[in-house]
């Protein structure tokens, strides 16, 4: 099996559900960026998403697009986060990885190159937001051949005739986006996931995890509750945007700030008990 589908079996059978951490690479800089990595999974992050950096994050809200922007002008390229991946797989075979972005850099990177130095480099799945699964054929058979696991984004906006071809073209996890809008901008309620959740489950049998708008521990409990993982991610940058000096440099405690906020939501989110 894959990592991500060894990881979720195995939270599956110890009945508690996933933390999914999302940071951009790079931000804000490459050595503070590589000291987060190394640490999540002993702060309990169970995978891991790293923001590929891009100009035009569409589906960002504004403290993810100045996360990318303090990543990209510390360097930030797709190679460099293949190689943060790399560096990172030298102490953790095990850690789910998921590279989350957009189309014009893996297309500029070439499609086929790409897939065969994500799969290199360690990278287990890929959320390219701008690919719909009606253009899947632009990276979905060079991520196959790779062993990528292609994730997909499910909104409230997707009706019941959409859902069963965007769940079928789905593999890893399904993301479920929680709000209708841009990331970090408001949260859903519990009522509303209650209902959105089991709506999914007829469809696949892959686990599903909640973003957009998860900000704090009793949040990601609450997702984790319903579903079987917490997508965390504006939550983390903040922290991360709120630890820089005024120029925008990490200060000394940053990694810890970061790693101390995703202990927090791990606690939570692992103290949630779910039936076999």
């Amino acid at each position: 099996m894959s990592r991500i589908a060894t990881r979720f079996a195995a939270l599956k059978e110890q009945g508690r559900g996933a933390l999914v951490t999302f940071l951009e690479g790079y931000d804000p800089d490459p050595a503070t960026s590589m000291a987060i990595l190394h640490g999540l999974p002993g702060a309990g992050a169970d995978v891991i998403e790293i923001g590929v950096p891009f100009t035009d994050p569409m589906a960002d809200g504004p403290s993810i697009q100045k996360g990318g922007l303090r990543a990209l002008k510390s360097g930030a390229t797709l190679a460099g986060v293949l190689a943060m991946v790399r560096d990172f797989r030298k102490e953790d075979s095990a850690t789910p990885i998921v590279l989350m972005g957009y189309y014009n850099p893996v297309l500029s990177y070439g499609v086929d190159r790409f897939c065969t130095d994500a799969a290199a480099s360690g990278v287990d799945g890929l959320i390219i937001v701008d690919v719909p699964p009606e253009e899947a054929d632009e990276v979905e058979p060079q991520a196959k051949a790779n062993g990528l696991d292609l994730i997909r984004l499910v909104a409230p906006t997707t009706d019941d005739a959409r859902l069963p071809r965007v769940l079928a073209a789905t593999s890893g996890f399904v993301y479920y986006v929680s709000i209708t809008g841009i990331t970090g901008t408001r949260s859903a309620s519990t009522a509303d996931l209650a209902a959105a959740v089991p709506r999914l489950r007829p469809h696949t049998d892959l686990p599903i995890c909640i973003g957009f708008g998860i900000r704090t521990p009793e949040q990601a409990a609450e997702a984790a509750r319903l579903a079987d993982g917490a997508v965390v991610g504006t939550a983390l940058v903040d922290t991360l945007a709120a630890s820089l000096d005024e120029q925008g440099h990490a200060k000394p405690d940053t990694v810890r700030k970061v790693l101390d906020q995703v202990r927090a939501l791990a606690e939570a989110v692992h103290g949630v008990r779910k039936a076999a």
